[in-house]
């Protein structure tokens, strides 16, 4: 999937793109029936919600579920991304995060950069986000909310929250986003949340200040996230367990565009439980040549 030359210009104007419908109803399907037996997972795969069972963020499905691995590799989620970075990429992270009916407690305002530089030390921002909805995303189920163009103005500093939900996040202060807000509009569009039906893709840069809301509808809104990384700018420091920040820095080889619907083989290395390996950390930079 090649992006037009105005793509490319909103993309680096606003700093994220929006595809309502980008995956049919049938594969779209494949994904949510998979999501349940995830997320009754008891492992740390799963991270739940700080004051309920539901689960939060799920961890790394696209090495031990065929239908999330191959996800991870389809040409719909990865080729948009290799175009504008004109390079290969890796797959840093990936996440099947769930806001729950009446349960999905918020994200705070952040810039995913600013977790992954400081708590992996990935050098630059070359590195994005790239979600598809499994659920419809409507005004009251919790929509991802963006500052457009925030991503101009670089990686911000932030502080560590450890304390407002189960995962803790490096977050903009307020006095920040209501500049960033005023300055990209205010009222009148300073802030967007984009909605459409399940199967809609959101691409967006990894500098890009977003934030949630709680969902309090009766209507899950649950959305996978594949995080992008170019493979020059692999992360330096394993101070986060492998199921959380990959160490696997090989370019991601895409499937057809039917994979979703079709019978390919994937690998799943994590099939018969996480590797020991998977849970280690280290707090020392890693050099390895880029």
């Amino acid at each position: 999937m090649k992006l037009t030359p105005e793509q490319r210009e909103q993309f680096d104007r606003e700093g994220y793109l929006f595809f309502p419908g980008l995956f049919s109803r049938e594969e779209n399907e494949v994904l949510t029936n998979a999501v349940p037996a995830l997320y009754a997972r008891r492992d740390v795969c799963n991270v739940r919600e700080k004051d309920s069972d539901a689960v939060r963020t799920n961890f790394a499905a696209h090495l031990y579920s065929v239908p999330f691995a191959k996800l991870a590799r389809h040409p719909r989620m990865i080729d948009p991304v290799v175009d504008l970075f004109d390079e290969d990429v890796y797959m840093h992270q990936f996440k099947i995060n769930g806001k729950m009916a009446f349960e999905g407690d918020v994200w705070q305002w952040h810039q995913d950069y600013g977790t992954w530089l400081n708590d992996d030390l990935m050098p630059t921002e070359r590195a994005m986000n790239v979600a598809i909805f499994l659920d419809d995303v409507n005004d009251f189920n919790g929509p991802l909310m963006f500052i457009p163009g925030s991503h101009k103005k670089g990686a911000i500093k932030a502080k560590h929250d450890l304390t407002t939900t189960s995962y803790p996040l490096w977050t903009v202060d307020n006095e920040l986003i209501a500049q960033l807000v005023q300055r990209a509009g205010g009222k009148q569009g300073g802030i967007v949340a984009p909605k459409g039906p399940a199967g809609s893709m959101i691409l967006f840069h990894s500098c890009l200040v977003h934030a949630s809301s709680s969902n309090l509808s009766p209507w899950d809104r649950v959305s996978v996230y594949l995080s992008l990384c170019t493979v020059s700018n692999h992360i330096r420091r394993y101070k986060r367990p492998e199921y959380i920040a990959h160490r696997d820095f090989a370019p991601i080889q895409t499937l057809p565009d039917d994979c979703l619907l079709t019978d390919y083989a994937v690998d799943l290395p994590w099939e018969n439980g996480m590797p020991q390996r998977a849970l280690q950390t280290s707090a020392e930079e890693i050099r390895q040549a880029a």
